[in-house]
């Protein structure tokens, strides 16, 4: 009961965050730049703003708890919902695929995006690191510092 709480005020956050987002501003764009290989930005900026807004948000999670992370995961961070960019779900339909479960095609990719994201990136040539991480394997310490800043 209480994980079930926890995780409904979780998509009630990260819902509200979606609707607020705003643009990322020409110096956020550019340290995207600067960070990301010139195919893994092009995907990126495919993101939704809320979806770049929200991996910023755990970009900055993660390089607070872990300032010595390797560059590949630094992309990871980034780059973690790379899998969602093309799931054509409102964000209500996203929060109603998480809660109800894989029930039909759309809300099963939707929740397949981790093992779609780590095609992506292995597909343009993505550190192996940075796709593993994405893919959701255990590659400690920084699989847990990812889930962890994650947690938005």
């Amino acid at each position: 009961m209480m994980r079930h709480v926890a995780e409904s005020t979780h998509l009630v956050r990260r819902w509200w965050r979606a609707l607020r987002a705003q643009p990322l501003t020409d110096a956020e764009c550019a340290m995207v730049n600067r960070i990301l290989g010139a195919a893994e930005a092009a995907a990126f900026f495919r993101f939704a703003t809320h979806d770049q807004r929200h991996a910023l948000e755990v970009l900055a999670r993660l390089e607070r708890a872990a300032p010595e992370a390797p560059r590949a995961v630094v992309r990871a961070a980034l780059l973690h919902d790379i899998g969602k960019v093309d799931d054509n779900l409102s964000i209500a339909g996203r929060v109603a695929a998480t809660l109800i479960g894989a029930r039909g095609e759309r809300f099963a990719r939707y929740l397949d995006h981790e093992a779609r994201g780590a095609v992506l990136l292995a597909g343009i040539g993505s550190d192996p690191l940075t796709v593993a991480l994405v893919r959701g394997d255990e590659v400690e310490p920084w699989s847990t510092l990812l889930r962890d800043a994650d947690r938005v």
